[in-house]
């Protein structure tokens, strides 16, 4: 059973794009989020503390996330700074969002790296630019118990934050209704409404090519559907796994291979549009 929680958010600057803390009622925890033109100057002192963070950025075009663990969170995201000036990091991170905790310690924060490292891979949503984390941390099970407690509320500030890094793929429920999208051009898609927008099923069907107003005017949706072949989401016309889309709309352009209206070009098996649903 799921319990409410309360979360206690503070906008340090007065601006959401700014310096946010986000706390959890009855949690020692706490998570700090500040754009990166803001970690030269920062003196705050719970940032320095012993933590995980993500660095969240855009590579190739796709969403990215740096994960990592250190004994002063601050030092050592000054120190990506230094690397990236260097030439020693290639990637543009934009914002970080770190967690803190008292009771943290160097052991604790590489167990949660490498757990953090793991979710992040098994729930696919962005391209993981941590390659190697330390996995022989040996901590005792009342410890284990309290870094999973730990890492289930990150994920909820994370989520607050509106970082859907570590939240799995929508699943199918019992009373999902599922939706499908044809074309005469080979398209054979399925997919259902899903908290973040819409999820398209693996195995659905794209068509076969993309009309040339697509190209010229289709915009993001144009260069989404590239991107996902790119990267092997959908390969050989179909999807290779499951994938949620922001809207409707961009789910069926990119079925469809060209603009489209969500809420009518997906409809149930007997023929409802989505917008009458």
């Amino acid at each position: 059973m799921q319990y409410g929680k309360t979360i206690e958010m503070f906008l340090v600057n007065g601006d959401a794009s700014g310096l946010v803390t986000a706390e959890l009622s009855n949690w020692n925890g706490k998570a700090i989020k500040i754009p990166r033109t803001m970690v030269k100057e920062c003196t705050r002192e719970d940032i320095t503390g012993v933590g995980v963070y993500f660095l969240f950025c855009e590579e190739d075009g796709q969403g990215a996330v740096y994960i990592g663990e250190a004994e002063n969170v601050l030092e050592r995201l000054n120190g990506h700074l230094r690397d990236y000036q260097a030439g020693k990091e290639s990637y543009y991170w934009t914002t970080a969002v770190v967690f803190i905790g008292r009771d943290l310690n160097k052991a604790l924060i590489r167990y949660l790296e490498n757990r953090i490292w793991d979710i992040v891979n098994e729930c696919g949503r962005m391209k993981n630019l941590t390659k190697n984390t330390y996995k022989k941390t040996i901590l005792k099970e009342s410890q284990v118990a309290s870094m999973e407690e730990f890492i289930d509320n990150i994920k909820v500030l994370l989520s607050a934050l509106n970082y859907r890094v570590l939240t799995p793929m929508p699943q199918a429920k019992d009373d999902t209704v599922y939706l499908y999208c044809h074309s005469t051009k080979g398209t054979d898609a399925k997919g259902f409404v899903s908290d973040g927008g819409f999820t398209v099923l693996k195995g659905s069907k794209v068509s076969d090519g993309v009309v040339n107003s697509f190209v010229e005017h289709g915009g993001n949706y144009y260069v989404l559907r590239s991107k996902l072949e790119e990267d092997g989401i959908i390969s050989e016309g179909e999807f290779q796994q499951d994938y949620e889309f922001s809207a409707p709309s961009a789910a069926s352009a990119v079925a469809l291979g060209r603009t489209s209206n969500g809420n009518v070009d997906w409809k149930t098996n007997e023929g409802t549009r989505l917008k009458d649903l």
